[in-house]
C-alpha cells in the first residue's frame, strides 16, 4: 500500500503534547509519502552537537527504536533553519546546543506506546510524559540542551533528558538550574520555538500544513 494511503487509527508519540486524556480526536491520520519527507526534512547545522538516544539502548525502552538505524537528527527545513539561528545567538555567550531527538518516524512512536502497554507503564501515557500525538513525527519538535562550547560538556539542567517526573517540568527548578532553563526557553522562543511545560528539553515550531512521516533515518 502506498505510504500516502497509510492510515493510522492512533498516531502516537513520546513527549510532545498534553496528556492523552485531553486528546479526544482519534480520527485516522494520513502519513505523508517518503518523497514528501525527503523534500521537507533536512539535516542540522554541523555546529549543533547531536546525541540521538533513541538510536541506542540508552533510552527509557532500553533498546534502539524502529526507524532509528542511525543516530542522526532531522527537522523540517523551517525548524532546522530556526535552530541554526538559535545556535548562532548563543555562540557569543560561549554556549551551544546538543540535540537528543528531532524528527521521529511514526513506527518509533508506535513502539513507544507498545512498550508502555507491555510493561504496565500506561501511567506515562495518562500523565502526558508519553503523548499519543506528537510534533516529532512532523519534524517540527526537537529535544535538546545547552552545552559549553569550549568543553563540549552539557550544562546542569536539573534532570537528564527523558526524565518522567515533576522535577523535569520546566518551572520546577530553582537557583542556577532555573536560570539555565529560562535562558534556553528564551533563546528558543526568540526564534519561534515553544517549550512543552512538562519537559524542559522539548520545543516545537509552528509551520504551515504539518504532516507526519514514517521515513526511516537511514540514508541521510
Amino acid at each position: 500500500m502506498p505510504r500516502s494511503l497509510l492510515w493510522l487509527a492512533a498516531l502516537v508519540a513520546c513527549a510532545g503534547g498534553p496528556p492523552a486524556a485531553t486528546q479526544a480526536n482519534t480520527a485516522p491520520q494520513v502519513v505523508a509519502p517518503d518523497s514528501t519527507a525527503r523534500r521537507l526534512l533536512a539535516t542540522l547545522d554541523p555546529a549543533i552537537a547531536q546525541e540521538v538516544g533513541y538510536a541506542t539502548p540508552r533510552n527509557f525502552t532500553g533498546e534502539p527504536l524502529p526507524g532509528y538505524g542511525v543516530g542522526i537528527a532531522l527537522l523540517r527545513r523551517e525548524a532546522a533553519d530556526s535552530l541554526r539561528r538559535v545556535a548562532e545567538d548563543l555562540r557569543p555567550r560561549g554556549l551551544g546546543l546538543k540535540v537528543f531527538d528531532g524528527y521521529r518516524p511514526v513506527r518509533a512512536t508506535l513502539a513507544m506506546v507498545a512498550w508502555c502497554e507491555r510493561t504496565g507503564r500506561t501511567d506515562l501515557l495518562d500523565d502526558g510524559y508519553i503523548a499519543r500525538r506528537s510534533r516529532h513525527n512532523q519534524g517540527v519538535a526537537v529535544d535538546l540542551t545547552l552545552i559549553d562550547l569550549q568543553t563540549g560538556e552539557e550544562l546542569d539542567m536539573g534532570t537528564p533528558w527523558d526524565t518522567f517526573a515533576e522535577a523535569a517540568h520546566t518551572a520546577r527548578a530553582s537557583g542556577a538550574v532555573a536560570e539555565r532553563r529560562r535562558l534556553l526557553v528564551e533563546a528558543m522562543a526568540a526564534r519561534g520555538f515553544v517549550n512543552y511545560e512538562n519537559e524542559w528539553w522539548h520545543f516545537s515550531l509552528a509551520v504551515p500544513d504539518p504532516v507526519p512521516f514514517d521515513l526511516p533515518l537511514e540514508g541521510w
